[in-house]
């Protein structure tokens, strides 16, 4: 469940003289974990977790430890493990390992590393993160699940390295000054370009998805992919195809409910959301609850867009009669936004998506007050091909990222000095190195692959990474049955051709026909909702234009006034709507600068 871990290993201090430094960096998980904690401290070792609840009696206590025996004192010989997240085939891992029905999450994970060393992470099925310092080896191991669904982060320093689920538990050790990488202000200012592993804070990594990092002080942080998409010919007949994603969903689905308890499901009344929703409603001995999410200003301000062409509230509800949810709409009025803004921050430790998270933030604090655990269909998209630029063959045929569009990028407006001219082009031309390619595939499904893997990368993990820090910061396990890594493998072979034959995931349609209502097959895709308000876009133009010139601000010297005033007058008189992807408004552009603004400014964060 959810919860955060931190850690420090250093061979030349003696750690147990900066106890209090440990319990520091402890404390700061706290909002992840506000329901106790405990630190494990040795000479060269410290390891700290804090949880959320009480365990139940399938999950054990935290930090773990296992001792082997071997060493020349008793902490020579203990391995050490904590971990963040839930493991959706803890049953069968355990059955593997011989261990008996009452084995807890921590006695099956320690046993399995015991086993099979830092193999045994890719036997796993679930959202985790996970270290574990063997005393034996003087080894550490920081792992990350399969899809990235949960966080962790690392620092290494001459000597030693810290790590934590979330940036602020490095940033609480005096070792760490938090600095902005201005080599990095390409993801700054447009997150969705970042690689994986990026981070804008210097010397701040974040483990990569499917990877084990390994720690000796000798070698320091070696990274190791366990799990990697690969790619081979698809032989099932489109029937075939649809009858087996209906089986991995529903598996998916079927494995990440609770045990125990209600469960919760986000509805939006769209394909993906109401596919998980639907199965889980037949799946649950009792009712499901389902929750969207409106705007009190939707009646007076919304504006179709080809991104957003209507609100969700009606077709939430639609579903939810249809499959017999019990149903909670929640409206956020603009002074809710803004009042969350600041939480959702803290729940980052990097610069945010301003009333994007704000919106989610109160929607996971409505579910939370009904339930610990619920499922959402975020990331069908990237998988299956819902976004409508997936349709453009202008867009599709450019030599760059086709979901950029021609609009103004924030990083054009950057002081000559800090522009990385082809940096945009350097990293497109690095993801398309990493496709796993199929030797003879033709056009346009060869090409379709290049650009579903360009989307399963920054964009996709900005998604996730909302989804985690919101719903952590709540107490809430979000459970994402699409990003299943078996289900994820399987639809990466389906050609485009295939996949979306009938129109935006078609296949997904043709899979869960027969359990999703009429209003929901006929949608248009419409993304997940934002405040369309002309006070919220005032508000974010007044904000960048303090930024760009007070004297007090601390951005302001590393953008070209003058230029950058000129936008800002364009944006406040909405000349720009047409040249954005999607027709969103663009006020939108300055949420990346107002909270790099903020980031900034509440974590001191050195741009020197």
């Amino acid at each position: 469940m959810s919860g955060g871990l931190i850690g420090w290993i250093d061979l030349e201090r003696d750690l147990k003289e900066r106890a209090d430094v440990v319990r520091a960096m402890t404390d700061t998980m706290c909002d992840r974990g506000p329901d106790g904690g405990a630190v494990h401290i040795t000479r060269h070792a410290a390891l700290g977790h804090r949880r959320r609840t009480t365990p139940s009696p399938g999950e054990g206590r935290q930090p773990a430890l296992f001792a082997t025996g071997r060493g020349s004192a008793p902490e020579d010989g203990t391995v050490v493990l904590v971990y963040d997240g839930a493991i959706y085939n803890l049953a069968a891992v355990r059955r593997s390992l011989g261990l008996p029905p009452v084995a807890t999450d921590i006695d099956v994970l320690l046993h399995a590393y015991l086993t099979h060393g830092a193999d045994f992470v890719g036997r796993l099925v679930g959202a985790f993160a996970m270290a574990i310092w063997d005393g034996r080896e003087r080894r550490l191991l920081l792992a990350r699940d399969h899809m990235g669904l949960k966080p962790l982060y690392y620092h290494p320093y001459p000597g030693g390295i810290l790590f934590a689920s979330v940036p602020r538990g490095i940033m609480a050790n005096p070792l760490f000054t938090p600095r902005l990488d201005q080599s990095l202000m390409t993801i700054a200012l447009q997150p969705r370009l970042t690689l994986a592993g990026e981070t804008p804070l210097a010397g701040v990594h974040e483990v990569k998805p499917a990877h084990v990092i390994t720690y000796t002080p000798d070698h320091g942080p070696v990274s190791r992919a366990y799990w990697r998409l690969t790619s081979a010919p698809h032989d099932h007949t489109p029937a075939q195809t649809a009858e087996r994603v209906r089986e991995l969903l529903h598996d998916a689905v079927a494995g990440q409910l609770p045990a125990s308890g209600p469960c919760g499901a986000m509805l939006s009344g769209g394909v993906d959301s109401t596919s998980v929703a639907a199965l889980a409603a037949r799946l649950l001995p009792h009712a499901l609850d389902t929750y969207c999410v409106e705007f009190d200003s939707d009646k007076a301000h919304f504006a179709p867009t080809e991104l957003r062409p209507d609100v969700d509230a009606p077709y939430a509800a639609a579903a939810a009669e249809f499959m017999g949810s019990r149903h909670t709409t929640l409206t956020a009025t603009m002074p809710d936004l803004l009042a969350a803004i600041p939480a959702t921050r803290r729940a980052r430790d990097l610069p945010g998506w301003g009333q994007f998270d704000a919106s989610m933030y109160l929607l996971f604090r409505r579910m939370r007050q009904d339930t610990t655990v619920a499922l959402s269909g975020e990331a069908a998209d990237e998988f299956f091909g819902g976004y409508p630029y997936l349709f453009k063959t202008e867009l599709i045929g450019r030599d760059t990222f086709p979901w950029l569009g021609d609009g103004p990028k924030l990083a054009d407006f950057l002081v000559p000095e800090l522009k990385r001219d082809g940096d945009e082009k350097a990293r497109y031309a690095q993801l398309l190195g990493e496709v796993p390619r199929l030797p003879g595939e033709a056009e346009p499904d060869a090409r379709m692959r290049e650009v579903l893997y360009l989307g399963m990368a920054g964009p996709l993990a900005v998604v996730l990474d909302r989804k985690e820090r919101m719903s952590a910061a709540q107490g809430l396990h979000v459970r994402l049955p699409f990003c299943d890594h078996r289900l994820v493998q399987y639809v990466w072979n389906v050609p485009w051709s295939m996949k979306c034959a009938g129109g935006l995931k078609s296949l997904l349609k043709d899979a869960m026909a027969d359990v999703l209502p009429p209003t929901t097959l006929t949608r248009q895709k419409s993304a997940y909702p934002h405040v369309q308000n002309p006070a919220h876009d005032q508000a974010l133009v007044r904000e960048a234009t303090w930024i760009v010139n007070a004297s007090e601000s601390p951005l302001r010297a590393m953008f070209d006034a003058p230029r950058l005033n000129d936008l800002l007058k364009q944006i406040g008189a909405d000349e720009l709507r047409a040249q954005l992807p999607g027709g969103a408004s663009a006020a939108q552009l300055l949420v990346q600068l107002v909270e790099l603004n903020a980031w900034v400014r509440e974590y001191r964060v050195s741009i020197s």
